[in-house]
């Protein structure tokens, strides 16, 4: 709102790109971004779609920056567990689990402190800490049998933190849970149920069998191809013309057979 009507629109597009694209081909999400940037870099909302970017395609150092710059103009602490994953992401795991200390998680929505609770965890793996890692992700949040957006995450995160432990029968159970919650495919917990269980996914065609039906599929194909399409003249018996004279040969030569015949007749 605080830009010209066609500033805006143009800055709209790129934002809207961004967020289309950030799953599935984060590089090019990347590119947009910094074209909103450049165009709008006072608006939080750019800052924050171009930290996203940034993080998603592993440069962390500049997400953090623009991360913290949305921060400054907004007020807002909504970004702090994913400003602290960056921390992370720079090598200073000491530093994120130091945020997850600070007065703004307090300050968090559920879902936040719930992702801080991640990022602390994480942390806690990065320093060798697995045992502190599964202390950390224990709370009412993982005990709460109500599905929330976050549940199948921190659930997951319980599991693999167990399995850190060689606590293997917990972490199947949890895995489970995970399974159970995870409406929307966030995760590979049927991938890890599957692994513990000693469950191993194989083709039911060969590799040889599969090319061989391949070859064969492609010769007919080809053959169909170049098969020569039958023409009018092909599919009918080509019937040579007569001429008048050879009309007029063959009529000659029966008349004379008769008299021929006729001649025998009266002998």
């Amino acid at each position: 709102m605080s830009l010209p009507k066609g500033l805006a629109e143009e800055v709209a597009r790129n934002l809207v790109m961004v967020a289309n694209l950030l799953d599935e081909d984060p590089e090019q999400a990347y590119a947009y971004s910094r074209i909103a940037l450049r165009l709008a870099s006072r608006v939080a909302a750019v800052r924050e779609a171009a930290g996203f970017a940034a993080y998603a395609t592993g440069k962390y150092t500049e997400a953090l920056a623009e991360f913290r710059a949305a921060r400054r103009m907004t007020g807002s602490v909504e970004l702090w567990p994913v400003m602290a994953d960056c921390e992370r992401g720079m090598g200073r795991p000491e530093r994120a689990l130091a945020m997850a200390g600070e007065p703004e998680v307090a300050k968090l929505d559920k879902a936040g402190q719930v992702e801080m609770r991640l990022v602390a965890a994480g942390a806690r793996k990065d320093m060798g800490q697995a045992d502190a890692a599964v202390v950390t992700l224990q709370g009412p949040e993982l005990a709460s049998n109500s599905i929330q957006p976050w549940t199948a995450r921190l659930r997951y995160a319980y599991a693999d933190a167990l399995l850190a432990v060689d606590r293997e029968a917990e972490a199947r159970e949890w895995f489970a849970k995970a399974l159970e919650a995870d409406q929307g495919g966030m995760t590979d917990a049927s991938d890890r149920l599957a692994e513990l269980d000693g469950v191993e996914f194989t083709d039911a065609m060969g590799d040889e069998d599969a090319a061989e039906v391949t070859e064969t599929a492609a010769a007919v194909e080809v053959d169909a191809d170049e098969e020569p399409a039958a023409t009018e003249a092909e599919a009918e018996p080509e019937v040579e013309s007569a001429s008048v004279e050879d009309v007029q040969d063959d009529k000659a030569a029966d008349d004379k057979a008769s008299d021929d015949q006729g001649s025998d007749d009266k002998s």
